[in-house]
Protein backbone atom coordinates (compact mmCIF):
# COMPACT_ATOMS: atom_id res chain seq x y z
CA UNK A 1 0.00 0.00 0.00
CA UNK A 2 2.80 2.50 0.99
CA UNK A 3 6.42 2.19 -0.35
CA UNK A 4 8.99 4.03 0.99
CA UNK A 5 11.65 4.38 -1.30
CA UNK A 6 14.27 6.87 0.16
CA UNK A 7 15.04 9.28 3.05
CA UNK A 8 16.92 11.78 3.62
CA UNK A 9 16.98 13.10 7.31
CA UNK A 10 13.30 13.61 8.03
CA UNK A 11 12.53 13.69 4.02
CA UNK A 12 10.55 11.15 2.24
CA UNK A 13 10.17 9.68 -1.10
CA UNK A 14 7.85 7.00 -1.15
CA UNK A 15 5.08 5.25 -3.25
CA UNK A 16 1.52 5.06 -2.06
CA UNK A 17 -0.59 2.35 -4.14
CA UNK A 18 -4.49 3.05 -4.45
CA UNK A 19 -7.14 0.88 -6.64
CA UNK A 20 -6.98 4.35 -8.97
CA UNK A 21 -3.24 4.33 -9.80
CA UNK A 22 0.01 5.31 -7.86
CA UNK A 23 1.30 8.06 -6.28
CA UNK A 24 4.68 8.93 -5.93
CA UNK A 25 5.13 11.19 -2.33
CA UNK A 26 5.70 13.73 -1.61
CA UNK A 27 2.78 15.48 -3.38
CA UNK A 28 0.04 17.98 -3.52
CA UNK A 29 -3.68 17.88 -3.81
CA UNK A 30 -5.90 20.56 -5.07
CA UNK A 31 -9.25 21.18 -3.92
CA UNK A 32 -11.48 20.45 -6.01
CA UNK A 33 -14.47 21.05 -3.37
CA UNK A 34 -17.73 20.17 -6.04
CA UNK A 35 -16.09 17.56 -8.16
CA UNK A 36 -13.95 20.12 -10.02
CA UNK A 37 -10.89 22.16 -9.28
CA UNK A 38 -12.29 25.61 -9.84
CA UNK A 39 -11.75 26.88 -12.82
CA UNK A 40 -9.96 24.41 -14.59
CA UNK A 41 -10.84 21.34 -16.88
CA UNK A 42 -9.44 17.85 -15.23
CA UNK A 43 -6.96 17.72 -18.38
CA UNK A 44 -5.37 21.02 -17.61
CA UNK A 45 -5.44 20.17 -13.47
CA UNK A 46 -3.50 16.84 -14.39
CA UNK A 47 -0.90 18.75 -16.64
CA UNK A 48 0.12 20.39 -13.84
CA UNK A 49 1.90 17.25 -12.61
CA UNK A 50 -1.65 16.69 -9.96
CA UNK A 51 -2.04 12.95 -9.37
CA UNK A 52 -4.82 13.53 -6.64
CA UNK A 53 -7.58 15.52 -6.78
CA UNK A 54 -9.27 16.38 -3.31
CA UNK A 55 -13.23 16.13 -3.52
CA UNK A 56 -15.60 17.36 -0.64
CA UNK A 57 -18.24 15.42 0.86
CA UNK A 58 -20.07 18.02 2.80
CA UNK A 59 -21.01 20.31 -0.06
CA UNK A 60 -21.26 16.64 -2.22
CA UNK A 61 -23.25 15.29 0.17
CA UNK A 62 -25.60 18.46 0.03
CA UNK A 63 -25.51 18.86 -3.55
CA UNK A 64 -26.09 17.22 -6.11
CA UNK A 65 -25.90 14.24 -3.40
CA UNK A 66 -24.44 10.76 -3.48
CA UNK A 67 -27.19 9.23 -4.38
CA UNK A 68 -26.98 11.15 -7.64
CA UNK A 69 -23.37 10.83 -8.33
CA UNK A 70 -24.03 7.00 -8.36
CA UNK A 71 -26.22 6.97 -10.60
CA UNK A 72 -23.92 9.39 -12.70
CA UNK A 73 -21.30 6.27 -12.63
CA UNK A 74 -19.72 7.32 -9.43
CA UNK A 75 -17.17 10.19 -8.42
CA UNK A 76 -14.68 9.39 -11.16
CA UNK A 77 -16.93 9.37 -13.99
CA UNK A 78 -19.03 12.34 -12.51
CA UNK A 79 -16.12 14.66 -12.43
CA UNK A 80 -14.25 13.01 -15.43
CA UNK A 81 -11.38 12.10 -13.36
CA UNK A 82 -8.87 9.81 -14.85
CA UNK A 83 -6.68 9.06 -11.61
CA UNK A 84 -6.69 8.76 -7.40
CA UNK A 85 -8.88 10.91 -5.48
CA UNK A 86 -9.90 11.60 -2.48
CA UNK A 87 -12.72 13.04 -0.37
CA UNK A 88 -12.78 14.36 3.38
CA UNK A 89 -14.89 13.38 6.15
CA UNK A 90 -17.06 16.05 6.62
CA UNK A 91 -16.32 17.24 9.78
CA UNK A 92 -13.91 20.43 9.35
CA UNK A 93 -17.13 22.03 6.43
CA UNK A 94 -19.14 21.36 9.51
CA UNK A 95 -16.88 23.15 11.47
CA UNK A 96 -16.26 25.86 9.64
CA UNK A 97 -19.29 26.41 7.34
CA UNK A 98 -22.47 24.85 8.89
CA UNK A 99 -25.20 27.27 10.15
CA UNK A 100 -26.17 26.61 13.47
CA UNK A 101 -24.25 22.84 14.15
CA UNK A 102 -24.92 21.13 17.04
CA UNK A 103 -22.65 18.45 18.37
CA UNK A 104 -23.89 15.68 20.33
CA UNK A 105 -21.53 11.93 20.68
CA UNK A 106 -24.12 11.15 17.86
CA UNK A 107 -22.62 13.20 15.16
CA UNK A 108 -23.60 17.14 13.93
CA UNK A 109 -26.74 18.59 13.22
CA UNK A 110 -26.73 21.58 11.01
CA UNK A 111 -28.64 23.25 8.43
CA UNK A 112 -27.83 23.77 4.78
CA UNK A 113 -25.96 26.97 3.95
CA UNK A 114 -27.91 27.39 0.83
CA UNK A 115 -31.59 25.58 1.63
CA UNK A 116 -31.67 26.01 5.06
CA UNK A 117 -33.09 21.99 5.41
CA UNK A 118 -31.71 20.31 8.20
CA UNK A 119 -28.89 18.06 7.62
CA UNK A 120 -26.91 15.39 9.60
CA UNK A 121 -23.70 13.48 9.64
CA UNK A 122 -22.10 11.03 11.92
CA UNK A 123 -18.81 8.33 11.87
CA UNK A 124 -21.14 5.83 10.25
CA UNK A 125 -22.81 8.36 7.69
CA UNK A 126 -19.88 9.94 6.27
CA UNK A 127 -18.17 6.50 5.68
CA UNK A 128 -21.07 5.47 3.68
CA UNK A 129 -21.54 9.19 1.58
CA UNK A 130 -17.34 8.75 0.94
CA UNK A 131 -17.70 4.95 -0.06
CA UNK A 132 -20.83 5.71 -2.05
CA UNK A 133 -19.38 8.36 -3.95
CA UNK A 134 -16.47 5.97 -5.00
CA UNK A 135 -13.60 7.78 -3.79
CA UNK A 136 -10.04 6.17 -3.28
CA UNK A 137 -8.55 7.63 -0.50
CA UNK A 138 -11.26 8.53 2.35
CA UNK A 139 -10.87 10.16 5.91
CA UNK A 140 -12.30 8.98 9.13
CA UNK A 141 -15.13 11.72 10.65
CA UNK A 142 -13.36 13.77 13.24
CA UNK A 143 -14.63 16.56 15.77
CA UNK A 144 -12.62 19.95 14.76
CA UNK A 145 -12.11 22.64 16.89
CA UNK A 146 -10.94 26.37 16.38
CA UNK A 147 -7.43 27.22 17.77
CA UNK A 148 -8.85 30.79 19.05
CA UNK A 149 -9.69 31.10 22.86
CA UNK A 150 -12.79 29.72 22.82
CA UNK A 151 -11.75 26.64 20.52
CA UNK A 152 -9.33 26.02 23.16
CA UNK A 153 -11.80 25.70 25.88
CA UNK A 154 -13.12 22.47 23.72
CA UNK A 155 -9.55 20.95 22.74
CA UNK A 156 -9.86 18.08 25.17
CA UNK A 157 -13.48 17.19 24.62
CA UNK A 158 -12.63 16.97 20.39
CA UNK A 159 -10.11 15.09 20.75
CA UNK A 160 -11.77 12.46 22.97
CA UNK A 161 -14.80 12.22 20.68
CA UNK A 162 -12.47 12.22 17.83
CA UNK A 163 -10.98 9.04 19.04
CA UNK A 164 -14.44 7.64 19.85
CA UNK A 165 -15.88 8.29 15.99
CA UNK A 166 -12.65 7.21 14.92
CA UNK A 167 -13.34 3.71 16.40
CA UNK A 168 -17.02 3.77 14.54
CA UNK A 169 -15.39 4.94 11.29
CA UNK A 170 -13.44 2.05 11.21
CA UNK A 171 -15.91 -0.18 12.17
CA UNK A 172 -18.44 1.08 9.82
CA UNK A 173 -15.91 1.07 7.13
CA UNK A 174 -14.66 -2.46 7.53
CA UNK A 175 -18.20 -3.29 7.61
CA UNK A 176 -18.90 -1.79 3.81
CA UNK A 177 -16.15 -3.27 2.36
CA UNK A 178 -15.83 -6.91 3.39
CA UNK A 179 -16.91 -8.41 0.23
CA UNK A 180 -14.47 -5.86 -1.58
CA UNK A 181 -10.99 -7.57 -3.03
CA UNK A 182 -8.06 -5.93 -1.34
CA UNK A 183 -6.87 -4.90 -4.09
CA UNK A 184 -10.37 -3.33 -5.33
CA UNK A 185 -10.64 -1.19 -1.47
CA UNK A 186 -10.30 2.44 -0.90
CA UNK A 187 -7.98 3.52 2.03
CA UNK A 188 -9.00 4.93 5.02
CA UNK A 189 -6.92 7.96 6.75
CA UNK A 190 -7.15 8.13 10.62
CA UNK A 191 -6.97 11.92 12.04
CA UNK A 192 -4.97 13.40 14.45
CA UNK A 193 -6.03 15.97 16.30
CA UNK A 194 -5.55 18.09 19.82
CA UNK A 195 -5.01 21.22 19.36
CA UNK A 196 -1.57 22.95 20.43
CA UNK A 197 -1.86 20.57 23.61
CA UNK A 198 1.24 18.61 22.83
CA UNK A 199 0.64 16.10 25.01
CA UNK A 200 -2.65 15.32 23.54
CA UNK A 201 -1.50 15.55 20.11
CA UNK A 202 1.18 12.65 20.84
CA UNK A 203 -1.43 10.78 22.51
CA UNK A 204 -4.37 11.14 19.73
CA UNK A 205 -0.88 10.19 17.08
CA UNK A 206 -0.26 6.83 19.17
CA UNK A 207 -4.12 6.22 19.12
CA UNK A 208 -4.06 6.34 15.60
CA UNK A 209 -1.42 4.66 14.33
CA UNK A 210 -2.49 1.80 16.57
CA UNK A 211 -5.69 1.70 15.04
CA UNK A 212 -6.54 -0.40 11.82
CA UNK A 213 -5.76 2.97 9.24
CA UNK A 214 -4.12 3.31 5.88
CA UNK A 215 -2.49 6.21 6.44
CA UNK A 216 -2.13 9.31 9.17
CA UNK A 217 -3.86 12.76 8.72
CA UNK A 218 -2.95 15.60 11.09
CA UNK A 219 -5.92 17.94 10.97
CA UNK A 220 -6.93 21.06 13.33
CA UNK A 221 -3.63 23.04 11.83
CA UNK A 222 -3.85 25.93 9.89
CA UNK A 223 -7.02 26.74 11.21
CA UNK A 224 -5.85 30.55 13.20
CA UNK A 225 -2.57 29.64 14.93
CA UNK A 226 0.56 31.54 14.10
CA UNK A 227 2.85 30.09 11.38
CA UNK A 228 5.37 29.59 14.26
CA UNK A 229 2.69 27.46 16.38
CA UNK A 230 2.32 25.11 13.22
CA UNK A 231 6.12 24.75 12.72
CA UNK A 232 6.45 24.30 16.29
CA UNK A 233 3.68 21.16 16.33
CA UNK A 234 4.96 19.63 13.20
CA UNK A 235 8.22 19.62 14.49
CA UNK A 236 7.22 18.01 17.85
CA UNK A 237 5.12 15.08 15.98
CA UNK A 238 8.13 14.43 13.33
CA UNK A 239 9.89 12.00 14.75
CA UNK A 240 7.10 9.65 16.22
CA UNK A 241 5.41 9.34 12.68
CA UNK A 242 5.21 5.26 11.73
CA UNK A 243 7.24 5.73 8.64
CA UNK A 244 5.24 2.40 7.34
CA UNK A 245 2.33 4.78 6.30
CA UNK A 246 1.75 7.82 4.54
CA UNK A 247 1.46 11.35 6.66
CA UNK A 248 -0.80 13.73 5.35
CA UNK A 249 -0.85 17.31 6.54
CA UNK A 250 -4.70 18.44 5.72
CA UNK A 251 -5.41 21.93 4.78
CA UNK A 252 -1.70 23.21 4.09
CA UNK A 253 -0.58 24.97 0.74
CA UNK A 254 1.55 27.59 0.93
CA UNK A 255 4.96 26.94 -0.20
CA UNK A 256 6.75 28.08 2.98
CA UNK A 257 4.25 25.40 4.84
CA UNK A 258 4.76 22.99 1.96
CA UNK A 259 8.51 22.82 2.35
CA UNK A 260 8.63 22.60 6.24
CA UNK A 261 6.40 20.28 6.09
CA UNK A 262 8.39 18.01 4.00
CA UNK A 263 11.33 18.57 5.57
CA UNK A 264 9.08 17.33 8.55
CA UNK A 265 7.98 13.60 7.66
CA UNK A 266 4.72 15.11 5.83
CA UNK A 267 3.86 13.05 2.32
CA UNK A 268 0.56 15.30 1.48
CA UNK A 269 -0.98 18.13 1.53
CA UNK A 270 -3.93 19.69 0.25
CA UNK A 271 -5.51 23.39 0.08
CA UNK A 272 -8.06 25.66 -1.64
CA UNK A 273 -4.66 28.22 -1.12
CA UNK A 274 -3.06 27.97 -4.81
CA UNK A 275 -6.80 28.52 -7.05
CA UNK A 276 -8.52 30.85 -4.04
CA UNK A 277 -5.33 33.10 -4.32
CA UNK A 278 -5.18 33.06 -8.14
CA UNK A 279 -8.95 33.90 -8.83
CA UNK A 280 -7.47 37.35 -6.72
CA UNK A 281 -4.62 37.81 -8.90
CA UNK A 282 -2.04 36.46 -6.32
CA UNK A 283 0.37 34.09 -7.30
CA UNK A 284 3.93 32.81 -6.30
CA UNK A 285 7.42 32.93 -7.64
CA UNK A 286 11.05 31.68 -7.25
CA UNK A 287 12.24 32.25 -3.54
CA UNK A 288 8.18 31.68 -2.29
CA UNK A 289 7.36 35.21 -2.84
CA UNK A 290 4.07 36.50 -3.16
CA UNK A 291 3.22 38.54 -6.30
CA UNK A 292 0.14 40.69 -6.79
CA UNK A 293 -0.73 40.57 -10.21
CA UNK A 294 -3.00 43.58 -10.09
CA UNK A 295 -0.21 45.87 -9.10
CA UNK A 296 -0.09 48.70 -11.23
CA UNK A 297 4.00 48.30 -11.86
CA UNK A 298 2.81 44.94 -14.54
CA UNK A 299 1.13 47.31 -16.71
CA UNK A 300 3.25 46.89 -19.17
CA UNK A 301 5.55 44.30 -18.20
CA UNK A 302 5.98 41.56 -21.21
CA UNK A 303 7.78 38.80 -19.33
CA UNK A 304 5.94 35.78 -17.66
CA UNK A 305 4.93 35.55 -14.54
CA UNK A 306 8.08 33.54 -13.45
CA UNK A 307 10.79 33.15 -16.21
CA UNK A 308 12.24 30.25 -14.80
CA UNK A 309 8.90 28.12 -14.21
CA UNK A 310 7.32 25.53 -16.92
CA UNK A 311 4.13 25.66 -16.30
CA UNK A 312 1.49 25.93 -19.11
CA UNK A 313 1.30 29.64 -18.69
CA UNK A 314 4.48 30.81 -18.26
CA UNK A 315 5.56 28.65 -20.90
CA UNK A 316 3.10 30.06 -23.60
CA UNK A 317 4.11 33.53 -23.31
CA UNK A 318 1.01 35.06 -21.24
CA UNK A 319 2.26 38.46 -20.11
CA UNK A 320 2.00 40.10 -16.90
CA UNK A 321 0.35 42.84 -18.28
CA UNK A 322 -1.81 40.80 -20.17
CA UNK A 323 -2.64 38.88 -17.10
CA UNK A 324 -3.06 42.54 -15.08
CA UNK A 325 -5.43 43.47 -17.82
CA UNK A 326 -7.51 40.36 -17.63
CA UNK A 327 -7.97 40.37 -13.98
CA UNK A 328 -8.59 44.05 -13.81
CA UNK A 329 -11.58 43.61 -16.16
CA UNK A 330 -12.69 40.87 -14.29
CA UNK A 331 -11.97 37.88 -17.12
CA UNK A 332 -11.89 34.67 -15.35
CA UNK A 333 -9.54 33.47 -17.68
CA UNK A 334 -6.78 35.29 -15.48
CA UNK A 335 -7.78 33.53 -12.56
CA UNK A 336 -7.79 29.88 -14.48
CA UNK A 337 -4.12 30.72 -15.83
CA UNK A 338 -3.01 32.24 -12.39
CA UNK A 339 -4.54 28.51 -11.04
CA UNK A 340 -2.28 26.18 -13.46
CA UNK A 341 0.85 28.32 -12.82
CA UNK A 342 -0.02 28.05 -8.37
CA UNK A 343 -0.57 24.69 -8.52
CA UNK A 344 2.56 23.97 -10.72
CA UNK A 345 4.41 25.61 -8.11
CA UNK A 346 3.79 23.50 -5.72
CA UNK A 347 4.02 20.16 -7.68
CA UNK A 348 7.42 21.44 -8.08
CA UNK A 349 8.27 21.97 -5.01
CA UNK A 350 7.04 18.34 -4.20
CA UNK A 351 8.96 16.97 -7.27
CA UNK A 352 12.27 18.49 -6.29
CA UNK A 353 11.97 17.02 -2.55
CA UNK A 354 11.23 13.59 -4.29
CA UNK A 355 14.72 13.74 -6.57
Amino acid sequence: MFELIGTKDQVRSGLLKTRAGDVLTPTFMPDGTRGAVKGLTPEQVSQTGVQVVLANTYHLHLHPGEDTIARLGGLHKFANRKGPMLTDSGGFQVFSLAHANKITEKGVEFRDPVTGDKAFLSPEISMQIQLKLGADIIMAFDDVTALDEQGQKRTLEAFDRTHRWLERSISEFMRLTKDIKPADKPLIFGIVQGGLDKDLRKKSLELVQASAVDGIAIGGLSVGESRKEMHDMLGFLAPMYDPNRPHFLMGVGDPIDVRFGIEHGIDMFDCVLPTRNARHGTCWVTGDKKVHMTNEQFTNDSKPIDPTCDCYTCKSGYSRGFLRHQLKVGESLAGSLLSIHNIRYLERICEEYRS
